[in-house]
């Protein structure tokens, strides 16, 4: 099949879905525009600010996309384009796109609180401590390894005599410099536009420009050359700050501005694919159920679980929950707006996932043979190579720098939008029912404390960055995906309890269920193998720890939903006798 057409009709099946399928969830949930949100009710000026559609949009699709719908998709595709098409299409349209705007309507509803709450409020005050557990552990994760990869992307290389290489180190000097003049930029456009009432379209174009000006000025002018562990603490200072600063002042206008460099990334992309049209059967249709291909030397191994927990973001991720329910609950403006900027910044990130795919198709026999297998240059090598063949070999190099540029712009979006997503979760975990957080004394009081929160969280996921995250992150995919489930189970349970249609969230979350503990199942026999062969003992029984201690939560928890859905059937039953 032809790459350019494989796009094409991807693109136009996730827009019907947008519009049949996502229109059909907004009338059975009730969604309605009367309704005043949170952002109103309860604006405070730092964490709840209506934001308008486009720039929530920009926060929200910029915190949700990060690397993920990029990496996913070309990792899965030892498997073969036709299963990781199939997943991403039909994954995200109803899988990820009920999740995530499921997850935002709920929390809407719920004065803009947690997805933990909202399993508060429908199944109970222990399944949303375990919950928020969980979430808070996964994002300290999230955090380390976010900010791992900003510091690498940023960092110096050095010689054997403690002196800076400068020739290997001007690409990470320039992206670090970028970087920072890109905040500067989004600290002006906030204030111009929130204090000084700016017109949004007119800043956007200035604000555009001046991200070309900040690409041009970085990629000529670098002066700071510092190590990783110096970057590390940067970035813990960066996000301590950005975690507690209104949302006014640096995650939205930064977050909006970064989403054009999203969009001019995939109009690129579309532009290469549609221009180059190359075949996309230079990679095998389906390679077979077990992962043989493993360019990386090692096997993802079978496509089930394997397929659905390596694609995550671009058919479902339960990382996007917590954005939703955290962040973007908090500013959205209108409820109408939670169907084009959840369930439709869900598809655009399916989109973006079959743009991946594509680029990895392009250059396969350099994937499979292990010469090129980093997803980021994969995706960047791959269109720009497209758009070398159509505009030349200059255009090739300057677009292979902008794609990896626009990459590590989200990376670091998404590590201050974790941050202040650990900092609700760990303050909403000391709040009981019919609290409030202001009126908490004693210990309470000062662990919910926006700054004590914040500092604790930043401590802990630097620390973890810096001494081996990359020792347990390969359960990470599970348990995002065990996140997934257990979001869907949470957003059932509640529209159950207000006497709304949730059929729809039934399959999804028992197939993500039985993906995430085979999984798990799968990494405990692994470690069970290298403990007794001596490989790798002491790390190997901490993951397998790990994973046994999230299949008991995943149960405890999905026992306490099932009895939750099993009561408002019989509640609903009694009241509802004749049918």
């Amino acid at each position: 099949m032809n790459a350019a057409v494989l796009l094409i009709i991807s693109i136009a099946i996730l827009v019907v879905g947008y519009i049949f399928y996502g229109g059909w969830l907004a009338k059975k949930w009730g969604v309605d525009s009367k309704n005043v949100t949170p952002a109103h009710t309860m604006e405070d000026g730092v964490d709840y600010v209506p934001a308008k559609a486009p720039v929530l949009m920009g926060h929200h699709f910029s915190s949700i996309a990060g690397a993920g719908p990029i990496n996913g998709p070309i990792q899965a595709a030892v498997f073969g384009w036709v299963p990781v098409a199939l997943w991403v299409l039909i994954g995200g349209i109803f899988f990820g796109g009920v999740h995530d705007f499921g997850a935002l309507f709920a929390s809407v509803r719920n004065k803009g609180k947690s997805i933990g709450t909202v399993i508060e409020d429908s199944i109970g005050l222990k399944a949303k401590r375990l919950f928020i557990t969980f979430a808070y552990l996964t994002l300290l994760l999230v955090v380390a390894a976010f900010a791992s990869i900003v510091a690498n992307t940023f960092k110096a290389t050095f010689l054997e005599n403690g002196a800076v290489d400068y020739a290997a180190s001007a690409a990470n000097a320039s992206t670090a410099m970028i970087s920072i003049f890109f905040i500067v930029v989004a600290i002006l456009f906030g204030f111009f536009v929130y204090r000084r009432n700016a017109p949004l379209g007119v800043s956007t174009v200035i604000g555009v420009a001046l991200i070309v000006g900040c690409m041009v000025l970085g990629l000529n002018w670098h002066p700071i050359y510092l190590s990783y562990e110096a970057w590390m603490i940067i970035c813990g200072v960066y996000i301590l700050v950005a975690s507690v600063t209104p949302v006014w002042i640096l995650l939205q206008p930064r977050d909006y501005l970064s989403s054009f460099l999203l969009y001019g990334m995939m109009i690129l992309a579309v532009v290469g694919i549609i221009g180059c049209h190359p075949s996309i059967d230079t990679m095998p249709a389906f390679t077979g159920f077990y992962d043989t291909v493993a360019p990386t030397g090692s096997s993802i191994g079978y496509l089930f679980p394997a397929l659905f927990v390596t694609i995550a973001c671009g058919a479902i991720s339960g990382f996007h929950s917590l954005v939703g329910s955290g962040t973007t609950a908090k500013q959205l403006n209108r409820e109408q707006d939670a169907r084009p900027i959840a369930y439709g910044g869900m598809l655009i990130e399916s989109a973006l996932a079959i743009i991946s795919l594509c680029a990895v198709a392009y250059i396969w026999k350099d994937y499979a043979s292990g010469t090129t297998v980093v997803p980021t240059a994969v995706f960047a090598g791959g269109l720009s190579q497209m758009l070398g063949t159509l505009f030349g070999a200059g255009a090739q190099s300057i677009t292979y720098s902008l794609l990896i540029l626009a990459v590590s712009a989200f990376c670091l979006t998404s590590l201050d939008t974790a941050t202040r997503l650990a900092r609700y979760m760990f303050q909403e975990f000391w709040v009981k029912p019919g609290e409030d957080i202001k009126t908490l004394t004693g210990a309470r009081k000062v662990l919910v404390n926006p700054y004590v929160s914040t500092i604790i969280t930043v401590v802990i996921g630097i620390a973890l960055g810096m001494t081996g995250y990359a020792k347990i992150w390969a359960l990470f995919g599970a348990a995002n995906q065990l996140l997934a489930a257990l979001g869907l189970l949470a957003v059932a349970a509640w529209l159950g309890k207000i006497g709304r249609n949730n059929k729809m969230f039934y399959i999804p979350m028992v197939f993500m269920l039985l993906v995430t503990l085979t999984s798990l199942v799968f990494t405990i026999k692994t470690q069970i193998g290298l403990i007794t062969t001596g490989a790798d003992v002491t790390w190997g029984i901490v993951r397998g720890v790990i994973a046994v201690l999230l299949i008991v939560l995943a149960i405890d928890l999905v026992i306490q939903g099932v009895k939750a859905l099993s009561a408002q059937s019989k509640a609903k039953a009694q009241e509802n006798p004749a049918q």
